[in-house]
């Protein structure tokens, strides 16, 4: 039988520490393409390019049998190229990450490594992302190996349901000090953004975007509670954004009522 085919990609780039931790996990797993940005490209969210040129850079690798390439685009540019020009068959797993910081709550809507994940997912292709809640370049990555070789083994043999991918985030703690995994929801929280307004020595104005992170959810079935008690949290997400349960309110506006009256 053939193996697994398991697509790489990440958005702060090829050689983040995090993404080699990914590799060597999943290269146990299946026969592993990775496609990645040449730089950070962190909170990009789902952009594509469109106005610019696109290049893909292949790299010599010390294991033949896995395949790099480096993009000059955005993480969902390296999930759409790889999908349409690299591989001559589509993926059985896509792996975005590990992500180095958080992307529990609301930052889902902002993170490149989930979006890389979504556009897999749109492709028809069961999607994860992982992300460690630690932003230093210097993350342990050791200590949640075993949780993410645990958690794709479980996706290659199950699948997970139509239109929907997985966002994976890992507390910052020792692997003794994890208590297990839960599934959960989405946190309701929000950034409270700042500017830090300052002016350069041409006396031109120019803004640093800082921010406050505020979680105004109390439930302890939340990804944000589950990291904070030091649990690895699942969120399924899906991608169809229709908010289903506002269509009953919505017809009952009857939108038709003027051009009736007309």
């Amino acid at each position: 039988m053939k193996k697994p085919l398991i697509l790489v990609t990440n958005d702060d780039g090829i050689t983040a520490p995090g993404i080699r931790a990914l590799i060597e996990v999943v290269s146990a797993l299946g026969e592993v393409v990775v496609v990645a940005p040449d730089k950070p490209q962190s909170a990009m969210g789902h952009a594509i390019t469109v106005n610019n040129t696109l290049y893909l850079n292949r790299h010599s690798t010390a294991d033949a049998v896995i395949s790099e390439y480096s993009c000059s685009g955005t993480p969902v540019d390296c999930v759409k190229l790889a999908v349409n020009e690299l591989l001559k068959r589509k993926p059985d797993l896509c792996v975005s990450g590990i992500n180095h910081g958080s992307n529990a709550s609301i930052n889902v809507i902002y993170s490149g490594t989930m979006s890389a994940a979504v556009e897999a997912g749109i492709e028809g292709i069961p999607a994860i992302g992982f992300s460690l809640d630690d932003f230093s370049w210097n993350a342990n990555f050791e200590p949640i190996k075993s949780y993410v070789k645990n958690i794709v083994e479980h996706t290659l043999k199950n699948g997970l349901p139509s239109g929907v991918v997985l966002n994976v985030n890992f507390p910052k703690c020792a692997q003794t000090e994890i208590k297990g995994v839960k599934i959960c929801r989405q946190a309701q929280a929000q950034w409270i953004e700042k500017f830090d307004k300052r002016t350069s020595p041409m006396g031109k104005d120019y803004y640093w975007l800082t921010g406050e992170f505020v979680n105004q959810d109390s439930g302890q079935d939340t990804d944000i509670w589950a990291l904070e008690n030091h649990f690895v949290s699942v969120v399924p997400v899906q991608f169809d954004l229709t908010a289903h349960h506002a269509l009953a309110q919505l017809n009952t506006w009857n939108l038709n009522q003027r051009k009736n009256e007309e």
